[in-house]
């Protein structure tokens, strides 16, 4: 997946959660957050967590304002699993709109509402 080689971090916070019902009874959670990325400046982002508290699948959109003021989009996926107390391992990967792929791995502290992580090269 990833050449492993890292190209940055990045740094969001918590701002919104809707809870939506899904397939076969389950509950989709959308959380937005917002933060910083290195490379993207100010990033807002929202992923959509299927599966339970311990497990599961999320995909991802979002929108880089750059620090020269371009912007950019990126689609992904990913899986997260239960990782401690109240708290979330994250990897997956980006389609940015300028035509590059990224992967990530985060962890997502649900009791303070942060999420970190670093961001990596794919080959």
């Amino acid at each position: 997946m990833a050449s492993r080689k890292q190209i940055g971090e990045f740094s969001f916070k918590f701002t919104t959660i809707t809870c939506i019902p899904g397939p076969a009874g389950s509950v989709l959670n959308q959380v937005t957050w917002e933060g910083t990325a290195t490379g993207f400046g100010a990033v807002f982002s929202t992923l959509t967590f299927v599966g339970g508290n311990k497990s599961g699948s999320y995909s991802e959109c979002g929108t880089a304002f750059l620090d020269n003021g371009d912007g950019l989009s990126g689609i992904g996926q990913g899986t997260y699993e239960g990782n401690g107390k109240n708290k979330w391992h994250t990897a997956g990967f980006l389609q940015i709109s300028d035509g590059r792929r990224i992967a990530s791995e985060g962890e997502i502290d649900l009791a303070s509402r942060s999420y970190k992580g670093k961001l990596f090269e794919m080959s």
